[in-house]
């Protein structure tokens, strides 16, 4: 993702592709999600996953072939990102509801931030590693093919994982038919209040907070005077915070206080992102993305944690597509925002107003839902 963005951006010089191609990812979400979830409630979650991931290793290979051979264009990046967006329309409800089955109910929160360790990790070593690649192989079409060649062969790794996992599997019997099925699940989320306020915070910070990583190429350019490793340390800075947010949240064990936590997190996130839009000293940037980093897995690993907690297993599939939707789905449409803004008003205000958004909705939700930060 992080070479794709750069990619992109040197091919077109225009921060409006960013917001496109993390748009072009997301649409599918919008089309296909909700029908994810029903299709994850009714198959083994653990088949449907070994689907997705060979698709997503396919189009890293194809990625990768049209970059080596140096024909890859803009509308070449759009295209695959659209088809990536597809495979995880199926794959985030199944992969998102599949730790249920691995742990019991009372584990789930640590479960969800082991599992964001993981990837958080892996955000903090790979921006920094596929940035310094891509440079060592020329920062142009040959280096961006030889990352993306890496990153379809790691999809062996999570196939061979699921193939080594041995699991019993029941088929549940369920009687409706898909868009019953999915009409129940949605009743469900309509009378659940405080699982719908939860979803309402998985929408708001894929809008106007993870939106903001979108600028970050033309942010190092533009505002830091840097190049593409001045883009992979803000993202490795930010990789990090991550990293150590899930760490703290395993530290706390089967801790009582996620609510206070969850609040904490989506009213730091917004302020600290006003300060990194108003900073231009490099060490300082890194340090902010690593705080924002930092409070935004607060907030939505909390998020995650307390939806799969609160939900039946007999519809997790179901809300956990839902929560996709609205994590996922968003995505595209915060890009594309943040995009647009970074183009017409410039990138700092483009920023300020991305994070005011964010404080706005989330003071709204505070106020609306105060159940929310009593949860355990």
């Amino acid at each position: 993702m992080t070479v794709q963005a750069v990619l992109i951006y040197a091919l077109t010089k225009s921060p409006v592709y960013l917001g496109l191609v993390g748009f072009a990812s997301g649409i599918p979400a919008w089309l296909f999600t909700l029908y994810g979830g029903v299709i994850a409630d009714k198959m083994s979650k653990r088949t449907l996953l070994l689907i997705t991931q060979s698709i997503m290793m396919i189009l890293a290979f194809i990625l990768s072939g049209l970059c080596v051979s140096g024909i890859v264009e803009p509308w070449h990046i759009l295209l695959l990102s659209f088809f990536l967006g597809l495979a995880n329309a199926f794959d985030s409800p199944a992969r998102i509801a599949f730790v249920s089955e691995l742990v019991d109910r009372e584990d789930l929160a640590n479960a969800v931030a082991l599992n964001t360790i993981m990837v958080h990790l892996a955000t903090a070593i790979g921006p920094a590693v596929g940035s310094l690649l891509f440079m060592k192989f020329g920062a142009g079409k040959l280096g961006a093919g030889f990352v993306f060649f890496i990153n379809g062969l790691s999809f062996l790794a999570v196939i061979i994982a699921l193939l080594l996992m041995k699991l019993s599997y029941e088929k549940p019997d369920h009687q409706n038919g898909g868009t019953r099925f999915l009409v129940e699940g949605l009743q469900y989320i309509v009378h659940h209040k405080v699982l719908l306020s939860l979803i309402g915070i998985a929408a708001i910070t894929s809008s106007f907070g993870i939106s903001s990583v979108t600028l970050f190429p033309a942010w190092a350019d533009k505002i830091l005077q840097g190049n593409a490793g001045t883009n992979g340390i803000l993202q490795t800075a930010r990789g990090f915070g991550a990293l150590f947010s899930a760490i703290y949240i395993v530290s706390l064990g089967r801790f009582k206080f996620k609510g206070k936590l969850l609040t904490l997190g989506m009213f730091c996130f917004p302020i600290f992102s006003l300060f990194f839009a108003l900073t231009r000293w490099r060490i300082l940037s890194y340090f902010l993305a690593g705080t924002t980093g930092f409070f935004l897995i607060m907030a939505t690993s909390l998020t995650l944690a307390l939806c799969m907690t609160l939900v039946e297993p007999y519809f997790r599939g179901r809300i956990m597509s839902v929560y996709s939707l609205a994590f996922f789905g968003f995505m595209p449409i915060g890009a594309l925002w943040i995009g647009w803004l970074g183009k017409a008003i410039g990138l700092a205000p483009a920023m300020i107003i991305n994070a005011s958004l964010y404080l706005l909705f989330v003071v709204i939700i505070y106020l609306q839902s105060p159940l929310i930060r009593t949860l355990e």
